[in-house]
Formats: C-alpha cells, sequence, structure tokens
C-alpha cells in the first residue's frame, strides 16, 4: 500500500520501557519493549509507513537495543541526539530525520512526531512545524503542560488506538487535507 503519512518516533517510553534498561558502566546493553510496542513497530513496518527513529541518548545503547530485538531494520532513518550534538526539543534532530529521508519543507504537513515527553517531543515537533502525538503511556515524565507549544495535537496510551489515528492520518495526507 502506498502511504503518505512519514513517522517520526521516539524510543524511551514510547517503544521501550525505561524502567527494564540494563547497563553496563554507562551503556545499555538491552532493554524490553512496552507490552505491545514490539508489535506495533513491526505493524507499522508491514503496513509500508516511513519510520525515523528521533531519540536523545547514545548512538551505542540504541543500537544494542534495537540489534538485539532484530528491529533496527524498521527504520528508515536514525538520529541520536549524540550523533547531531544537540537533543529535541532543537530543530536539527527533525531537520536531520527530514535530510535522512530525503524531505523537504512542503513535506512537513505530512509528518507526526509521536513520543511519551510533552517537553521535548511534543514541543519540538509543535515548533518545528509538524503534527504531535503524545503517547501518554509511562508517568516518568512531564504531565502538565507549561508552555502552549507541549499541547499535544493528539494524545493516546494505547498502541491499537494510535495505529488507528496513523491510519486516520494517512487517509488525510493521502487526500491533502490537514493532519491537525
Amino acid at each position: 500500500m502506498n502511504r503518505n503519512l512519514i513517522i517520526f518516533i521516539d524510543s524511551g517510553d514510547t517503544l521501550i520501557d525505561e524502567a527494564t534498561q540494563v547497563y553496563e558502566g554507562h551503556e545499555i546493553v538491552r532493554a524490553s519493549f512496552i507490552p505491545g510496542g514490539r508489535e506495533f513497530l513491526l505493524r507499522l513496518d508491514r503496513a509500508g509507513f516511513t519510520i525515523a527513529l528521533v531519540a536523545d541518548g547514545q548512538n551505542q545503547d540504541f543500537l544494542n537495543v534495537y540489534a538485539e530485538s532484530t528491529l533496527k531494520g524498521c527504520f528508515d532513518a536514525w538520529v541520536i541526539s549524540e550523533t547531531v550534538g544537540k537533543q529535541k526539543p532543537a530543530p536539527i534532530m527533525f531537520e536531520e530525520a527530514m535530510r535522512q529521508l530525503s524531505l523537504a519543507d512542503e513535506d512537513k504537513r505530512r509528518i507526526i512526531m509521536i513520543g511519551n515527553n510533552i517537553r521535548k517531543d511534543v514541543r519540538g515537533a509543535n515548533e518545528f512545524g509538524i503534527t504531535s502525538i503524545w503517547f501518554n503511556w509511562s508517568p516518568r515524565y512531564f504531565h502538565t503542560v507549561e508552555h502552549p507549544a507541549e499541547r499535544s495535537h493528539y494524545t493516546t496510551d494505547d498502541y491499537d488506538a494510535l495505529f488507528s489515528l496513523i491510519e486516520e492520518l494517512d487517509a488525510r495526507a493521502q487526500a491533502g487535507e490537514a493532519l491537525s
């Protein structure tokens, strides 16, 4: 199926349960997916969506986690703050994902950012001009909107509802309609 929607997605507490991270020294060597997270990522990939990992942290940590699960191949772009030199909400994180996917400014209308952190993922996406989805699964991070840019376009805590929303947004993008 031809997909129009582009998905930028965070990792920790969006796909991977940060409480399960196992360290050796300062390096994360493995972590478990949130229940349903692995299947969600595979479902997106099998459905033909273009997916960019846009995450803060050390590149090797993500390589370890996704290599172990054999899911690194689901990502069409791989943007990690260590290699970019800035963390979200810095626009360079989103610019680098667009660069890796050979996207132009006019493509922003069909990009969504899914993340767990309203101050980094949601605010970064909103200020960059792309549609934000707050995956409100974990109580670990901020839940109080303190700035208008921290208000997500959509919110969910369930992968089935998130996939349905993505399908709906893809249909809108196909029709040239606004996503939010």
